[in-house]
């Protein structure tokens, strides 16, 4: 709470703070602010909340509060809720952990995240009134400073404070693989006029043909960046089934990226990289690599030749050349270089196909793959205008060819 650097990493070896502003629309720039343990300061509790919280709140764009004596008052619930948030953050850390504590703020809202799982269930943080701190000591000192709260009431005043401002509701989230508890509270409305705007261009006629749940879950994943059917249960009142089947649908038609299994799956819109701009346009580059979500039969592949369903006999071909890297689990990296070269050395292959054909989730595939291949010359592209286009496919650049462009 108190201590010197140097002193907590000694009994703590993973202790970290990581605050960071992403105050700009350039996406080149990673943070407009850094403030992390860099040993021009004391990095104790005490420190890192009133340098945190001085810049969560500077330029808070919210309407001031007048007192009784209609007197301007100079914090608003929303102070009080971002205090609320930081405090827990700081408190509730598992400062044996690894991961860090980590609080972004951005241009349309906050993100607090801190190494540990919830210690009590997440409808009963919701509902308040309960409070099992993990660092009870910690809470007490922050208490006699009159910071945070007690009895479990700290986040309803966090609600409370999201919801006289009309902004979405909070998210708070637990990554179960990482053992990492997220708070995501977004300053925008339920369903900006611009995402919704977006929606539409985009989807075209069929978004008139999407329910309010579709919607919701959309602007949910647009807004989050990844959510879970648990997420989605905080805004919606409809049965946990109901929800998993809309889900299903929105990722057969490619509106969806699903990724992890049972209570870890989750769901992100394709290409969510680039959070500035929705792309929700039916792709089969966007089918995990599950026969679950793959297309069954070649009535669902647009009608291009580079689409073929599992039963064609050409598709047969490419599974036999493909078969190696698909039966073993670890292989050498050239050799998957050289498989997808041969995949593609006589027509165009999607993304979705790729993945598929070669047992590997589809970011792996682009990521580690075809994107490095593309910037060495070995792989072309259909659309080569949009790297990110919905029809983006990918050949085998000849050897005269790539020598051709060599000379050039």
């Amino acid at each position: 709470m108190f201590g010197r650097e140097r002193s907590i990493l000694d009994a703590f070896p993973h202790y970290s703070l990581d605050y960071q502003e992403k105050l700009s629309d350039d996406p080149e720039k990673r943070w407009t602010y850094r403030l992390t343990l860099d040993g021009k300061w004391e990095a104790n509790l005490l420190n890192s909340y009133y340098r945190v919280y001085g810049r969560l709140i500077n330029n808070l764009d919210v309407p001031f509060q007048l007192d009784k004596d209609a007197v301007r008052k100079d914090e608003t619930h929303v102070h009080e809720a971002l205090r609320e948030a930081l405090v827990n953050t700081l408190i509730h850390a598992d400062h044996q952990s690894s991961r860090p504590i980590k609080v972004v703020k951005s241009i349309d809202g906050y993100l607090f995240s801190n190494p540990g799982r919830l210690r009590i269930p997440l409808q009963r943080l919701y509902e308040g009134g309960t409070s099992d701190p993990r660092n009870p000591h910690l809470q007490k000192m922050f208490q006699m400073l009159g910071l945070g709260e007690k009895a479990g009431s700290g986040f309803g005043k966090i609600l409370r404070a999201w919801k006289e401002q009309q902004w979405l509701s909070p998210l708070v989230s637990e990554k179960l693989d990482l053992e990492v508890t997220s708070v995501n509270l977004p300053m925008t409305s339920f369903i900006p006029e611009a995402v919704e705007v977006e929606l539409k261009r985009i989807i075209g006629d069929a978004y008139r043909q999407l329910g309010d749940l579709d919607r919701i879950i959309l602007v949910l994943a647009h807004q989050f960046e990844e959510i879970s059917n648990t997420d989605i249960q905080r805004y919606r009142s409809e049965h946990p089934r109901d929800i998993s089947e809309r889900l299903r649908n929105l990722v057969q038609n490619g509106w969806l990226h699903q990724s992890g299994k049972c209570r870890g799956t989750r769901y992100t819109l394709p290409n969510q990289n680039s959070s500035a701009q929705l792309s929700l346009l039916p792709s089969s580059e966007h089918y995990p690599p599950s026969s679950e979500h793959y297309p069954p039969s070649s009535e669902h592949y647009p009608p291009s030749s580079e689409h073929y369903p599992p039963s064609s006999e050409h598709y047969q071909q490419l599974e036999a050349i493909a078969e190696p890297i698909r039966r073993k689990g670890r292989i050498s990296k050239d050799s998957v270089r050289k498989v997808i070269l041969e995949l593609c050395s006589q027509q165009y292959l999607p993304l979705g196909t790729l993945a598929q054909l070669l047992g590997r989730e589809p970011d792996t595939i682009r990521n580690h793959y075809v994107n490095p291949m593309i910037d060495e010359g070995l792989l072309e592209l259909k659309h080569p205008q949009l790297r990110n286009h919905p029809q983006q496919a990918y050949r085998t650049v000849s050897r005269s060819h790539f020598l051709s462009a060599q000379n050039e």
